[in-house]
């Protein structure tokens, strides 16, 4: 693996989501990361009672957005060697896996995390999926 530096392409874990970006600065025990693209959206719900529905707030969480920066710790960050897709055509495609994962079972966690993504959608994501 190759050594991890300012301008290298990683794929980054953060809060649930993956995406692929460019290191910006070295701070200690952390990477300054600019998102490129979204390799794996975040998750619906209560992180903490994941799958749960009662006495938990159900918290709907947006990929992070084209350019925005994270700081994120080292050990969570990785070279990636392949190909950067667009933003919007990534955050589309990680939406889509996001949904037929959700979608293999019906229960009411599943159904509450498809409406927060359907929400994500229309409000935010449907705007984004085309841009380069």
């Amino acid at each position: 693996m190759s050594e991890i530096s300012i301008g290298s392409i990683v794929k980054a874990h953060y809060r649930s989501g993956t995406y692929i970006g460019v290191i910006k600065e070295l701070r200690g025990e952390n990477f300054l990361v600019e998102v490129l693209a979204v390799q794996k959206h975040p998750l619906q719900g209560d992180l903490h009672n994941y799958g749960k529905l009662d006495d938990v707030f159900f918290h709907e969480r947006k990929a992070l957005a084209y350019r925005e920066k994270m700081n994120v710790k080292k050990a969570a960050v990785h070279a990636y060697e392949g190909e950067i897709p667009a933003y919007g055509k990534s955050l589309k495609e990680a939406v889509e896996t996001y949904k037929e994962k959700i979608g293999a079972e019906d229960t009411p966690f599943n159904k509450m995390a498809q409406q927060k993504l359907d929400n994500l959608e229309t409000t935010y994501y449907e705007k984004l999926y085309n841009q380069e």
